[in-house]
């Protein structure tokens, strides 16, 4: 099986998702969008990754290839891949389906609380009802059509969301390793304007082993449902 992933900037990365991905054994590719547009065939792809970046879905003036990449988005959902978007991935996502993408009340910065919306029926992941997730982000997104809701914070009224059974949209970051907090706050550091919820460095930087190891197993779990169906 293939897992293609969508890389805006070289500094996110999959995170804790690359292990789980080579432990199901997924042949894992990539398109590097600061580099090149080359995007494979959707029948080629077994599970579709959108990462982050600092860059908005709305950028399509200053980043021409969102527009191709959007489309791709669209045709992977509508062919039936399981897609996974983070993040400026959720956003993209959203605006590929139709959804408004804008700025969000308060940028969210740090690690902070999300509250799972308990789902329908068994067809929905099931967040749990209260977890800690972190948090890069400025902007924020409407449910796109026939998008049901999965997660909401304070600070943020859409942090998830799922189209049918297996694409699903997160404002937050699950996959996040030590490694990665570190590469994002070098590279995004002007970013962090103090704020009712943004956190000082050493408030992100102080996150312990066990607050790592919950978000990824989450993220684990949430990549068990949405290749479920897979062969």
């Amino acid at each position: 099986m293939r897992a293609h992933w969508l890389q805006h900037v070289p500094f996110e990365g999959l995170g804790s998702m690359e292990a789980w991905l080579r432990e199901k054994r997924y042949k894992i590719t990539r398109t590097r969008f600061f580099e090149s547009e080359d995007l494979p065939h959707p029948s080629r792809v077994d599970l579709l990754i959108v990462m982050g970046g600092p860059m908005s879905a709305n950028d399509e003036q200053t980043y021409p290839w969102l527009t191709r990449e959007k489309e791709f988005l669209r045709q992977c959902i509508h062919s039936g891949k399981p897609v996974l978007g983070i993040c400026l991935g959720a956003q993209l996502i959203a605006h590929a389906m139709g959804a408004r993408v804008y700025r969000n009340r308060d940028p969210e910065i740090g690690w902070f609380p999300v509250q799972g919306v308990p789902a329908s029926d068994s067809s929905f992941f099931s967040f749990p009802p209260t977890f800690e997730a972190f948090h890069w982000h400025g902007e924020t997104f409407d449910l796109p059509p026939g998008a049901v809701l999965l997660a909401r914070s304070e600070g943020c009224e859409h942090q998830a969301f799922q189209i049918g059974r297996s694409v699903m949209g997160l404002q937050f970051h699950l996959e996040t390793t030590p490694a990665a907090v570190l590469e994002i706050l070098t590279h995004c550091r002007a970013e962090r304007v103090p704020s009712k919820f943004v956190q000082s460095e050493m408030a992100i930087l102080g996150a312990t082993a066990e607050r790592y190891k919950a978000i990824n197993d989450l993220m684990a779990q949430l990549l068990s449902f949405l290749t479920r169906d897979a062969g």
